[in-house]
Formats: structure tokens, sequence, C-alpha cells
């Protein structure tokens, strides 16, 4: 098994990749890092290459003897990159990898922006077969072009692949820094923002917990993934590419994120202070049901488990916080 990451650099990028290269999930398995800008340390089981994913000519050097591709590339709210990595760079991969004698598997990271988060209301659980519905900026249009370029490469060309749809990715202290009402927030609501710039200075200094509401009073309930289970999930399309084959799974927690649980909890353990605001978001649930039937796949990261880990994380002096884009 060779397998070419891209976005190899990244947070998933490097959690796979450390994964199979120090654990015996995929023994045997070589890994070949496509970078751009950044670039990985090389081993007897790591080779990178660099390019550009928009130029077919270095996508089609990185995938010389590849048999399966991971793709991690993409794009925030960035509207002068976004076409070239999402669209340009999804179909000159597709398009070398049908071509190849040795590709067999494709995985593609999509997103819950796709499905439109928690932009829109969700009256019931959503599921795969959900239609798209995009939230506003070019980022969750990208998920949703990317999805769809992939199915009909399975309809034009009965192409092996499989898309795992993840919603927002957590790991380390990540989530902790997602509930501050400090400048240093990682991703959306800005909770600073909420407030008066007194009150934000104040919650922030005494580490409250916002408790975000939907439009009328009620707790938001939120999708997220733990990094080692997102992982797991991608190990398990791997080992299982039949089941995989032409799906889209969602990956995420068993049950989504209650910001009034999350509030109550830390409360508890914590004696940290709690402020509600309401907000125009709704509550959203992704049904990850599929996964667990096809691929096996559980996760392991629960609410507690999530605040656990994000609140004892502590930083080492070589392990600053970096946030290559928000969210």
């Amino acid at each position: 098994m060779n397998i070419l990451v891209t976005g190899a650099t990244g947070k998933v990028g490097r959690s796979f990749i450390d994964r199979v290269l120090t654990g015996p999930a995929l023994p045997g398995a070589r890994i070949r890092a496509f970078c751009h800008h950044r670039v990985l340390p090389e081993s007897d089981r790591l080779s990178v290459v660099k390019g550009s994913i928009a130029n077919r000519e270095d996508v089609a050097a990185a995938l010389e003897g590849v048999t399966h591709v991971l793709h991690l590339a993409t794009c925030k709210e960035t509207p002068d990159d976004v076409m070239d990595v999402t669209v340009k760079g999804l179909f000159w991969l597709l398009e070398e990898c049908r071509t190849s004698e040795s590709f067999e598997q494709f995985i593609l990271i999509g997103g819950d922006a796709g499905m439109g988060h928690f932009f829109y209301p969700h009256h019931l659980p959503v599921t795969e077969t959900q239609p798209h519905s995009a939230y506003p900026g070019c980022y969750a249009l990208s998920k949703v072009l990317e999805e769809v370029m992939l199915e009909q490469y399975y309809i034009q060309y009965d192409f092996p692949g499989c898309c795992l749809r993840a919603p927002w990715i957590m790991e380390k202290d990540d989530f902790k820094h997602t509930l501050t009402f400090g400048e240093n927030v990682f991703g959306g609501p800005r909770w600073c923002e909420f407030v008066a710039p007194e009150k934000a200075a104040e919650h922030a200094a005494s580490g409250a917990v916002p408790v975000m509401l939907d439009p009328g009073g009620n707790p938001v309930k939120r999708n997220f993934v733990h990094l080692e289970d997102l992982v797991s999930a991608v190990i398990a399309a791997l080992k299982n590419p039949e089941a995989a084959c032409h799906e889209t799974f969602n990956i995420s927690m068993n049950e989504p994120v209650d910001y009034r649980e999350v509030g109550t909890y830390l409360a508890q353990s914590r004696g940290l202070p709690t402020v509600e605001l309401v907000t125009d978001f709704h509550s959203t649930w992704l049904d990850n049901s599929k996964a667990k039937f096809l691929l096996g796949w559980r996760p392991k990261v629960d609410l507690k488990e999530l605040i656990e880990r994000a609140w004892n994380y502590q930083r080492s002096a070589d392990d600053p916080r970096k946030i290559w884009y928000p969210g």
C-alpha cells in the first residue's frame, strides 16, 4: 500500500501519517506527502513531493506508483485560491487516478459545511441522503463541489472512492479555545462580539463558558469529531474498500455537543461561570449509523472526554498553538 496524502502537513494529515508509521494499523504501508509550502521530515516509509495541486504535471508526478489517495488539501474563506485547490486540484487528482495502473482507492475528507451545519434548521438527523445546502461563503460551496465531483466519477467511470464527511475536527486544547471570550478564540462564533468589550474582557478573565442558544432560546447542538476518531475512520475505510466504495459516511461523535450540557459540566467540574447567548444558529445532528454499520467504525471520544482532554492538555514549549486557518 502506497498512500498519497494531500494536505499532509495539516493536523489530520500529520495525525494519520503518525498513526500509520508508528502503529500496527496498516503494516508495511508507505506514505507520500504532497506538500506545497510546508514540508515533513522524510524517513524510510515517508517520502515528500513538493508541488501545486492545481498543476496537472505536479499531480501526475505525485501519483506515480501510488495505490491509495487520502485527499485532505482544502481552503477556507480564500476566494482567490479555493477554485484552484478544490475544483481544479481535485479534478487533476481524479483524472490521474482513473488512468493510473497502480491506483486502487480514493478517500475524500468532506465536511458538514456542505450540509449547512448550524446555519439552517434541521428538524431531523442529517443523513448522507440529505441534499447539499451550503451556507454562505466559498468554503461551504467548495465542500459541495468536492462531493458532487467525486459522485459523478462514480457514475462516469465506476471510480473506486468514498467520502468521509466530518464536522469540526478537535484535537489537544482546540475545544477549550472555541469557548473563550478572548480574542484568541478558535473558529466561530467569536463570543467577544456578542457582548460589550468590557463584558468580554470580564468573561475572558473568569474563564466564563458561552452557552449558545438558538433564536427560540434553546441550547444549540453542534457536531464535532475528535481527530483520533476521524483518523480511525480513514483507516477503517482503507481496510474495508468494498464496503466503502462509492459511499459517503458521516464521521462524527455519537451525539452532537449540547452547549448547555458543556456549560453545566464545566460549572460542576471546574466552577466556571456560564453566559447564555441567543444567536441565529440552529441545532443539527449528524447520523453516523452508516459508518458504524458498513465500516465497523465507532467513535471513542464523547462529550465528557472531549472536555476533559481539552482542559487537561498542557502545551510544552516546543508545541506552540498554531492556527493556519480558523476552524
